[in-house]
């Protein structure tokens, strides 16, 4: 099954969960979020690379760590709001809904704020 599930095992055995299966639940806390204009697409190549991002465009990176689930999301904040509440709460609600879904309890989210998107 490799790096892309993430393996949690006890003495009955062991129950994978893909990663993709993660970022989904991942982009849906955070497109929940007041203030959140999205999830970034177009992520500047430096900062992506920074974080180790494969494929730019899905702004969700999920990986395990020593029993920890880390998450990186790069997503963009609505003009007016304020960018570190935003980017607090969108941490909480991703910690929240990553410990709920696979009951791993710890958790290490960080949020990168590539951009603002203004009203239209």
């Amino acid at each position: 099954m490799g790096e892309s599930y993430i393996s949690c095992k006890d003495a009955n055995g062991s129950i994978n969960i893909s990663e993709e299966v993660i970022s989904t639940m991942v982009r849906s806390a955070i497109t929940e979020i007041d203030g959140v204009a999205g999830i970034s697409t177009t992520a500047g190549a430096e900062l992506a690379e920074l974080i180790g991002f494969k494929t730019v465009s899905k702004g969700v990176k999920v990986q395990i760590v020593d029993d920890t689930i880390k998450v990186d999301a790069i997503i963009l904040v609505r003009y007016g709001c304020n960018i570190v509440n935003v980017a607090r709460e969108v941490q909480s609600s991703v910690t929240e809904a990553v410990q709920a879904i696979t009951g791993i309890d710890k958790a290490e989210v960080n949020i990168h704020v590539s951009g603002i998107e203004f009203d239209k």
